[in-house]
Formats: structure tokens, sequence, C-alpha cells
């Protein structure tokens, strides 16, 4: 991120789009391969332990995809933006809990 900011000083403000879809490329990378192993860990535990919990990969990836999305949406479209962007998150959440809670009857 620091590199980000000085090389925006560098080149000024007209490079800023750029940079900032440079940044949250990077950023976006590095949260995927931390989720995926994550996941990866998660899932290898659970086979130990018998079962699968989708669960842990359904918030693994909503925080994994929220990073960037909040960058991209705060910056493009604002508080408007981000809230929209969360509550697209939040709702995909909500809705395999209640599918869950469903499954256990």
């Amino acid at each position: 991120m620091r590199a980000t900011v000085e090389a925006r000083r560098d080149l000024g403000p007209e490079y800023e789009a750029a940079l900032i879809e440079s940044f949250v490329s990077r950023l976006d990378a590095t949260i995927a391969q931390r989720v995926h192993a994550e996941v990866y860990a998660a899932e290898a535990s659970k086979a130990r332990r018998g079962g699968r919990n989708p669960s842990v990969a359904i918030a693994l990836g909503s925080m994994g995809i929220g990073v960037p999305l909040t960058v991209v949406a705060a910056a493009e479209a604002g508080t408007a933006g981000l809230l929209l962007a969360w509550a697209g998150i939040v709702a995909i959440n909500f809705a395999h809990a209640v599918n869950g809670w469903r499954g256990r009857d």
C-alpha cells in the first residue's frame, strides 16, 4: 500500500485509477491465497474428523471478497456503494444460514 501511495505521489492523480486497480488486484490475489489456505486447512481438519462444513468456506470467501469489494465500492460509489456491497455479502451469508437451519429439521 505504501508503494502505491508513493507511486501516486510520483505519477500524479491521472494514474490514480490504474494504481488503485493494481493495488486491489494484488490485494485480492493475496487474500484469495490466504482464503484458499484456510479453506484447505479447514477441509483437511473436517476430513480428519469426518464430514464437511460449507459454512467455513462461505465465511472465509465472504471475508476474502469483502476486502477488495469494499475498496472498489467505496472508491467508485462512495458510502452508498459500500453499503450495497456489504448488504449483498450479508444477504448471501444470511441465505446460507437460513438454508442450514432448514436442513436441520
